[in-house]
């Protein structure tokens, strides 16, 4: 099978699609992703828009270098109560996140885009509800405590598939969605395509 590329750097992502039986090379975008969401967000656009323009933004940035190459462009953003959530900096702004996400449900939007040179053959937008736990400030302490710096990788401040499983009260959606790739839909266009064995 071909190797496909990632335009990211994101493990998480790479490691899915590895775990699916693709081989996969990652070369992040570097999109000036703040910029980028600044100029959506004047435009009206919703978190669900957000996410897949900033997903189609980053494959066409490595896309035009790689022509002949399937490349795959993710985003993921969060949104509660209309609100649109980045990535905390540091890790005061990720309690800060995690106070405002307990006892209320917030809604993750993954997008994917696939292009090959200047065509964007398919893209999708999944969301899932997720609703936090009411969370007191010990706990806060003690889960940032823990995961440390890796809680500034993810734009919740929590990775469901390890210590930030403990955060929540249920789980509505798809579980690779909430990672932050609709993956079983990616991989139906792949095989699609040839790129992965049907």
């Amino acid at each position: 099978m071909p190797t496909i590329i990632l335009a990211s750097a994101s493990r998480t992502r790479a490691t899915m699609l590895e775990n699916a039986g693709l081989t996969v090379e990652c070369i992040p975008a570097h999109v000036d992703e703040d910029a980028a969401k600044r100029s959506l967000k004047a435009e009206g656009a919703t978190p669900a828009q957000i996410a897949e323009a900033l997903a189609e933004l980053k494959a066409t940035r490595i896309a035009g270098r790689h022509p002949d190459r399937l490349v795959i462009g993710a985003d993921q953003t969060l949104e509660l109560g209309g609100e649109l959530f980045d990535k905390p900096v540091d890790l005061d702004h990720a309690a800060a996140h995690l106070h405002a996400f307990s006892g209320r449900t917030h809604r993750l939007h993954a997008a994917v885009a696939v292009m090959r040179g200047d065509r964007v053959l398919w893209h999708m937008t999944d969301s899932a509800d997720l609703t936090v736990r009411p969370l007191d400030d010990a706990f806060i302490a003690r889960y940032l405590d823990a995961v440390g710096e890796d809680a500034l990788g993810s734009v919740g401040a929590y990775r469901l598939e390890g210590l930030g499983a403990q955060l929540f009260e249920s789980v509505r959606g798809d579980y690779f969605t909430v990672l932050g790739l609709p993956l079983l839909p990616l991989l139906g266009f792949l095989r699609q395509h040839g790129a992965l064995a049907a």
